[in-house]
């Protein structure tokens, strides 16, 4: 592993309850309530915020692999993740899949943004190797 040399920008969150709780970021643009997956109430879940942070992150990094290939990326890009909680003998388990749509690219330029960002997204790297991980052109 490589260490952080130069620190961006720190989230923080304080949660409280887990998955029937609450949590809030200190500068208070985050204020959620936690609901667990499946139950009745008004609030998410870690895997929606997970699945919604990866997917806003990856964009994010398409647009720079857009520009290190020098590709055009359509303002229409959109990333639909899925996370799914599951179980396996080692216990509670995560897998995701990503599907992006990249509007009026042909295939080939397609994957190579789609390679060039699973490369360098944070939560691509950080999830390498530990879960499976499905990306797909739409």
């Amino acid at each position: 592993m490589v260490p952080v040399e130069k620190v961006l920008y720190t989230g923080k969150t304080m949660t409280t309850g887990g998955r029937n709780g609450e949590s809030r970021s200190d500068d208070g643009k985050l204020d959620i309530t936690l609901t667990p997956p499946g139950f009745p109430g008004s609030g998410t879940n870690p895997e929606q915020l997970f699945a919604a942070g990866w997917s806003a992150c990856f964009i994010g990094a398409i647009g720079k692999a857009g520009q290190v290939l020098n590709i055009r990326v359509p303002a229409d890009t959109a990333v639909n993740a899925e996370v799914d909680l599951g179980t396996n003998d080692n216990g509670y388990q995560l897998q995701a899949r990503l599907k992006v749509s990249l509007p009026g690219l042909d295939e080939q330029t397609a994957k190579a943004l789609l390679e060039m960002a699973h490369q360098t997204c944070p939560y691509s790297k950080a999830t390498r190797g530990n879960i499976d991980v499905t990306i797909r052109l739409a």
